[in-house]
């Protein structure tokens, strides 16, 4: 049986300002925003390729704004994706480069954090 991770709850404290830094300048895809009831929304942004999603919204028993930590993407090319996130707008750190890959860095306007993760060559 496959078990497949479909869906990340990222808590932030403004669902607008967030979908917006996340579709405009991350470039994540908007695939859901429904206003269920005067205290319930949910918003589901989809990151470009990936099979899995994550939920922004309000009434929906999150944890505090900006706890999430070390959230990861896995990216063909760390560098061009720093440069295309860099040219959004999006502060993110110079390439690091480690055994296990080469990262960049960055935090959403809650501070979440993510890295990008370009795989190392396995010989």
């Amino acid at each position: 049986m496959d078990w497949k991770l479909e869906l990340v709850s990222v808590p932030v404290s403004d669902v607008d300002r967030a979908k917006t830094f996340y579709t405009e300048q991350v470039g994540f895809v908007a695939d859901h925003d429904h206003q269920v009831s005067d205290e319930v929304r949910f918003v589901q942004l989809t990151p470009p390729g990936s099979a899995c999603s994550i939920a922004l919204g309000t009434g929906m028993g999150q944890a505090e704004p900006g706890s999430v930590r070390g959230l990861q993407l896995v990216v063909a090319d760390a560098a061009a994706a720093r440069d295309e996130l860099a040219g959004r707008g999006v502060e993110v750190s110079e390439v690091q480069d480690f055994p296990w890959g080469k990262f960049v860095f960055f935090a959403d306007p809650d501070g979440n954090t993510w890295a990008l993760q370009q795989l190392p060559v396995w010989g």
